[in-house]
């Protein structure tokens, strides 16, 4: 998937990889009521996301049911290493200092990153 998916059509796409496949009416009931969106929103940002690829559906009677084409953790993954690449140089140091620095490390993250990389090293 080349194309960037906007806020609105991942918080589709976080309803899809959760549960899928999916109807319009489905995915219009499970996306976060906060939202207000109406079922033609939906519908839109469904269109949306099967133009990016981002997405497929298939003919069920009347209806279709949706299925993501990317999973959840190749999307993260894509998403972060662009991240990186852009902000970082395609370092992850630079990233990592850049969080504890602006004190948005918690001591429980310190905590898992120093399994981590005790884990990495074994």
């Amino acid at each position: 998937m080349a194309e960037r998916i906007s806020d609105a059509e991942h918080s589709v796409m976080e309803v899809l990889w959760d549960e899928s496949p999916l109807s319009a009416q489905d995915v219009s009931e499970r996306v976060d009521p906060a939202r207000g969106w109406s079922a033609n929103t939906v519908k839109t940002l469904l269109g949306r996301l099967i133009a990016k690829s981002a997405i497929t559906h298939e003919e069920d009677g009347r209806r279709y049911l949706y299925r993501p084409t990317v999973a959840r953790g190749d999307y993260v993954a894509g998403r972060s290493r662009r991240l990186m690449d852009r902000l970082f140089g395609g370092r992850l140091t630079p990233l990592v200092a850049h969080l504890a620095e602006r004190d948005e490390l918690t001591a429980q993250d310190i905590a898992e990153i120093e399994a981590l990389l005790k884990d990495l090293k074994a």
